[in-house]
């Protein structure tokens, strides 16, 4: 991995606040209202509530209770306005971004991320997962890695139901794909009469795929996801990567927030179901986690056992295979 430049890291924390800003807005930020906090399963949440409209009474979930949320607060308080122009400064700070050596998503791949931003897939719960939730967390950490990243497969996972957030709004994944113009048809499970989960353009290696957490290893049929119109495929352990995922941009030409698992997290899950891609990128992630955030390492640790023994032999398992002198340390710590 290459370290980015702390000019780099500055831009794109920037860049991070203008977005939250800007998706407030865009929720909310043009009705009147107020904010409230409530408190759930042992967390504080805020919420701004709204009557304003023909639909009467609203609630927007915004976010949990830390200092990303309070900086949205802030900037609604403050009625920023000049949509276009603000467009004009985000798009200036993904350029500097470039030029300062961040890592960027693919270009068919960022449109298709937006599109779904635009329609409110992360808004309504979805984290991306996968390659492109790899890319963005390297702007995270602030490296750029060393990795081919040439998989075009945008993996989007979902909770089959939305606890936390009351948005009155819903989301069309399949008429969304379809309105970006790019070819996206479904793709036929191996049930024909399964509702499809994967979306692919024909001729093409990019490709759209539903997930959600499964509930038992034979749970393997399509659900239907009712707020996105779309059917997930249920996958095991996904709900670890769910539990504790972030908002952060995802930057090409422009930049879209997504949500993404939480590092740490990511590091362990697609080390315990590494195949050879997953176990490099995994093995990336080791080594600047336990560098830099070892406590993170540590937690996401505790939070793995409790999956259970035959989980952890997974993990224990690929963390022997890993090899070098800056992954000693992570081995010893996963190995307990």
């Amino acid at each position: 991995m290459t370290r980015l430049p702390g000019e780099t890291l500055t831009l794109f924390a920037e860049l991070s606040e203008r977005l939250r800003a800007a998706e407030a807005a865009r929720s909310f930020g043009s009705l009147a209202g107020n904010f409230a906090t409530k408190r759930v399963h042992g967390a504080d949440y805020w919420y701004f509530k709204t009557s304003a409209g023909a639909a009467g009474q609203r609630e927007y979930f915004v976010g949990r209770d830390d200092a990303p949320t309070r900086a949205v607060i802030k900037a609604y308080a403050e009625a920023r306005t000049g949509a276009a122009a603000e467009q004009a400064q985000l798009e200036r700070l993904c350029a500097m971004l470039r030029q300062g050596g961040a890592q960027l998503a693919d270009a068919p791949s960022a449109k298709v991320i937006a599109g779904l931003a635009n329609a409110g897939i992360f808004r309504l719960g979805g984290v991306l997962v996968g390659t492109h939730a790899f890319v963005a967390l390297a702007n995270v950490l602030g490296v750029r890695w060393r990795s081919s990243l040439r998989t075009q497969d945008v993996d989007v996972a979902v909770e089959r139901v939305l606890e936390v957030a009351v948005p009155p709004d819903d989301a069309d994944l399949p008429q969304t794909l379809q309105a970006l113009n790019m070819g996206f048809l479904p793709v036929p499970g191996l049930n024909p009469k399964a509702a499809a989960t994967s979306f692919k353009v024909r001729g093409q290696s990019l490709r759209v795929d539903l997930l959600t957490p499964a509930r038992g290893p034979r749970d393997g049929k399509p659900v239907h996801i009712a707020r996105l119109k779309a059917a997930a495929q249920p996958l095991e352990l996904l709900d670890y990567l769910l539990e504790s995922a972030l908002a952060t941009p995802l930057v090409n030409g422009g930049a879209s927030l997504v949500n993404v698992p939480d590092p740490a997290r990511f590091a362990l899950h697609k080390l315990a179901l590494s195949e050879r891609k997953d176990r490099e990128q995994a093995a990336e992630l080791l080594e600047v986690l336990f560098e830099d955030r070892r406590g993170d390492l540590r937690l996401a640790l505790r939070a793995f056992e409790r999956r259970g023994a035959s989980w952890m032999a997974s993990l224990r398992r690929a963390a022997a295979t890993l090899r070098g002198e800056t992954l000693a340390g992570a081995k010893r710590l996963i190995a307990g």
